[in-house]
């Protein structure tokens, strides 16, 4: 079993599309049951949340079902539990080294564009910040960078 926790600020726009995203690819590959795929938020501010309705429509577009979900906080067992912690910026990426505690080092947690490209380049780059479209309103623009980040992980992880 492959445990994918994706996390950014709210857990209700990049967090949530990258959970549904992820669980429809790996759903249409036939090998979900080899996965547990979960999404959480740095802050407590959307705790109990919907999806974004922005999230809702974009893969309403795109002919992804949503996962069902309410926003929820990463919690230091969480980084006990997944395999994968995947951010979606570095401000996400700091403070989620932050609550699985200064002291672990963090192997476990990655930036989603890092997988980006993998196929092509067969490594992990150092990777720009998925924009967040709360602040931005283009779900087209973070749905793209969601997809190119999932692609790359099921060939990091040998799916593709």
């Amino acid at each position: 079993m492959i445990r994918v926790l994706f996390i950014c600020h709210g857990n209700i726009c990049r967090s949530t599309m990258a959970e549904s995203v992820f669980t429809d690819m790996v759903d249409k590959l036939g090998v979900l049951s080899q996965f547990e795929i979960d999404s959480a938020a740095t802050s407590r501010e959307e705790i109990g949340n919907a999806p974004h309705y922005g999230t809702r429509a974009k893969l309403a577009q795109v002919g992804i079902p949503v996962v069902p979900h309410r926003a929820r906080q990463m919690t230091q067992k969480d980084y006990e539990y997944y395999d994968y912690l995947i951010g979606m910026d570095s401000a996400n990426i700091r403070n989620m080294k932050r609550i699985a505690g200064n002291a672990v080092n963090g192997e476990k947690i990655y930036k989603m564009l890092s997988f980006a490209d993998y196929k092509n380049n067969q490594c992990l780059k150092e990777a720009n910040d998925v924009a967040d479209p709360w602040y931005t309103g283009d779900f087209e623009a973070t749905y793209r960078d969601i997809v190119a980040g999932c692609e790359g992980r099921l060939e990091y992880l040998g799916y593709r």
